[in-house]
């Protein structure tokens, strides 16, 4: 019977200190094991009260017993309390994103232009569109974008990465603060026309999932010293081509918040919950 009162006592306790604040999923972690190790312990004590027999029919034994059984019982109603009083005292956990490239992004090479050891942005660039519209840095300011570098004809990771980030494009598609980029590295082929079909073969939400293409040294440029991706030249040979597998978070500023593997669904899940965080927390 004292298990029926419990376990909502416990769930009640590990919810409260899991919705107060912004983004508490480490309280309510910390709430569930502690919840769990008390538990069978004060079980166990109840237990083996419960098993003492009184001594003949003396009162005393038996006035000891009840008086240990409400002092278990009173316990175990007080650690609800107790595990939300520690949690709160201790802060509030949030959960923080990184901001990449604070001091500037490494360059050894020489193969970026110069920078001061700032913080990092997306650099300004202007391509077109499936539907033959002009969009780019401007169009990324104040909007969580979620980027990707594609091209339509591409045998291996491509099919995967769109499929994947099709998920992407369902899960936002009511959020008009989000948008995706997928940026083609074969702007030859990948006409508006190509684009077009391919967004439309992949659902892709007009105004939502934007398939662009541009000069092609601009985009390997952009690829390799904006998104900081690996890309080379295939020169129109599919199989030649090589580029990064990565999904890549951009806030509202236009910092890089995050990579994530667009071939890995854990990866894209936890791009998803993250871009959840850039729209509902303080980062």
């Amino acid at each position: 019977m004292i298990y029926l009162i419990l376990i909502p006592l416990y769930l009640l306790a590990s919810h409260l200190v899991g919705v107060s604040g912004s983004i508490r999923q480490i309280g309510y972690f910390k709430a569930f094991l502690i919840s769990v190790f008390l538990t069978p312990i004060f079980g166990i004590l109840i237990v083996l009260t419960s098993k003492l027999a009184p001594i003949g029919d003396e009162r005393g034994p038996q006035t000891f017993l009840l008086f240990l059984k409400g002092l278990v019982v009173f316990s175990i109603l007080l650690v609800p309390v107790l595990i939300i009083m520690f949690l709160r005292n201790f802060g509030e956990n949030q959960y923080d994103l990184p901001v990449f490239y604070e001091n500037g992004v490494s360059n050894p090479f020489m193969e970026c232009p110069p920078n001061d050891s700032a913080q990092h942005y997306i650099p300004e660039f202007s391509f077109m569109n499936q539907n033959g519209e002009s969009m780019g840095r401007a169009e990324m300011e104040g909007k969580i974008t979620i980027v990707d570098f594609f091209f339509t004809s591409c045998p291996s990771i491509c099919p995967i990465m769109s499929k994947e980030m099709e998920r992407v494009n369902d899960m936002f598609r009511d959020e008009p603060r989000v948008q995706i980029m997928s940026i083609s590295i074969d702007p030859e082929y990948d006409t508006p026309e190509i684009l077009k079909s391919y967004a439309d073969r992949h659902n892709a939400i007009p105004g939502k999932w934007h398939f662009l293409s541009g000069p092609r040294e601009e985009t390997y440029q952009l690829a390799k010293c904006g998104f900081v991706l690996p890309t080379l030249d295939g020169n129109g040979v599919p199989d030649d081509f090589v580029h990064s597998d990565k999904f890549v978070l951009i806030d509202e500023q236009g910092r890089i918040r995050g990579y994530y593997s667009g071939t890995d669904r854990e990866a894209v899940d936890l791009l998803m919950l993250e871009t959840k965080v850039l729209l509902h927390g303080k980062n």
